[in-house]
């Protein structure tokens, strides 16, 4: 059955109401019931059965399954209208003034045409339009014949050229899905791979030139495979310039309100990068400048990126000493309902790592009670990565709330799922981790000991403050605060501040 929920959940409040005006017009019958099932839809809080029986009063599965398609096809010529009619209508007058100039040479009147083609192609390079760029050059060459005052030569370079930037387009649009399925597999499926090694090749195969111009979705998707690499090597320090640099360049495109979605994630990339290298301020900043894109267009994008935003707005919020307001954000959008299901789990264990950095740790149990999906299971949804960090809070949250036998159970656990893992992508540290843990569980009184405090300074290959991984650093703090006898957030925000100063 076609799922409705996930398509009526992606719709603003104002669409919903638009939705319903367009149904309203179209209905040629007063007792049509589409009007009522998208409000049970756009509701959510019944089953596909429970509403079949508010509408009909019966199980009626027949009447109900027709009442579905129909208003999935309404939905969709809703949904392409709309976007026909909210699309920069640029497109649309180029292929009008390349038919229009066509006419005119069929009718042998070239002089017309070639005003009307000169046009056309001014306003395709001005937005990047290389395939319609390509029909603009073609109908120019074919028809050189009959207008003498043209130049061949210098139409034939142009249309190379344009070939040249169009092939580009594509063939990064192929490394950038190459790249996308290689994170995707080593993410979601725990596969182990050389992130930059694949990196580097891709571009090679493809013989990208980083430095060439490229169109503001070329842009876009070039700092989204840069930025896949920093997720897959911890490395956002290398990557930080290259990202505000091109963030110069696409802003002052002149499509950019075209492609706002493109915008929105590039700001929030940029965003994400400063927060990972602890500069929250600045973070914080394109934050603002994310939340004023979200106005726009009628707020079109608001709900797609609204806990993306939410989340990391949060993160900043709670590392810059701000830590109230930081739980106050998440928990105001915790029970939202939302397609976007990795957003809301970062969410939840953010509010778990928030409430144990404030050691209320009965609250983080509460929160971390709504995990009761298998661990397989997240790993689908939010990938190995977070699983991982899962289960590190899980078992710091047992340690503090004295239930020790779940910790045993879930030490065990966790070593026979993930250490093999853990060895094959390098990342003993987490293993080092684990074992130190074990240590303080089973003697926490050692904690504060000399002893105890050269082990872990021993322990570890310890990365360069201003390059550690911020989230490494929180579950390093809890270690810390227990060797120095210290609250976790009083640890952690003299950790990130001492990395902050080295930066």
């Amino acid at each position: 059955m076609t799922d409705l929920n996930a398509i009526v959940s992606t719709f603003s409040s104002e669409d919903e109401q638009r939705f319903i005006n367009y149904l309203e017009k179209k209905n040629k019958r007063s007792d049509t019931k589409n009007i009522e099932l998208f409000k049970l839809l756009a509701e959510n809080e019944l089953t596909s059965k429970d509403i079949c029986k508010t509408i009909y009063k019966a199980d009626n599965k027949v009447a109900y399954h027709a009442l579905r398609k129909r208003l999935y096809q309404s939905l969709i010529d809703f949904i392409a209208n709309l976007n026909l009619e909210e699309e920069n209508s640029v497109d649309m007058q180029i292929i009008k003034y390349i038919l229009a100039s066509r006419t005119f040479l069929i009718h042998k009147k070239p002089e017309i045409a070639y005003k009307i083609l000169d046009k056309a192609e001014g306003l395709a390079q001005e937005h990047f339009l290389f395939p319609i760029l390509n029909e603009i050059y073609h109908t120019k060459i074919q028809y050189a014949y009959m207008n003498p005052s043209v130049d061949i030569d210098v139409l034939i370079s142009n249309f190379r050229s344009n070939q040249k930037q169009h092939f580009l387009e594509e063939e990064l649009n192929m490394v950038y899905a190459k790249i996308r399925q290689t994170l995707n597999d080593m993410t979601y499926k725990g596969k182990v791979l050389d992130f930059n090694t694949i990196l580097n090749n891709t571009l090679k195969e493809y013989n990208i030139d980083v430095s060439e111009s490229l169109s503001f979705k070329s842009l876009y998707q070039l700092v989204s495979i840069v930025s896949l690499s920093a997720l897959a090597t911890n490395d956002y320090l290398k990557i930080e310039p290259f990202l505000i640099d091109t963030y110069e360049k696409i802003k002052n495109h002149k499509n950019k309100y075209k492609q706002l979605a493109f915008h929105i994630k590039v700001v929030y990339m940029i965003a994400n990068t400063l927060f990972r290298n602890k500069k929250f301020n600045t973070s914080l900043e394109y934050l603002e400048i994310m939340k004023s894109l979200m106005q726009q267009q009628r707020k079109k994008y608001h709900s797609t990126f609204k806990l993306k935003y939410t989340l990391l707005t949060a993160l900043n919020l709670n590392y810059s000493n701000e830590q109230e307001e930081a739980i106050l954000l998440l928990e105001s959008v915790k029970q939202t309902k939302h397609t976007d299901l990795e957003s809301l789990l970062d969410i939840h264990l953010g509010l778990v790592m928030f409430y144990m950095q404030k050691s209320d740790f009965k609250q983080a149990k509460t929160i971390f009670s709504k995990f009761y999906h298998t661990d397989k299971y997240y790993i689908e949804k939010a990938g190995k990565e977070w699983v991982i960090k899962k289960n590190l809070a899980e078992i710091i949250l047992y340690i503090e709330l004295s239930e020790l036998d779940l910790v045993e159970s879930r030490l065990l656990s966790f070593k026979r799922s993930y250490f093999d893992y853990l060895k094959n992508i390098n990342q003993e540290r987490v293993i080092i981790f684990i074992n130190l843990i074990t240590l303080y569980f089973k003697n926490p009184d050692k904690a504060t000991s000399s002893e105890f405090k050269i082990k872990v300074e021993n322990a570890f290959t310890w990365v360069d403050e201003k390059q550690e991984d911020i989230f490494v650093m929180s579950f390093y703090a809890w270690l810390k605060s227990k060797m120095e006898s210290k609250p976790l957030y009083t640890t952690t925000l003299e950790l990130i501040k001492k990395a902050k100063t080295v930066n």
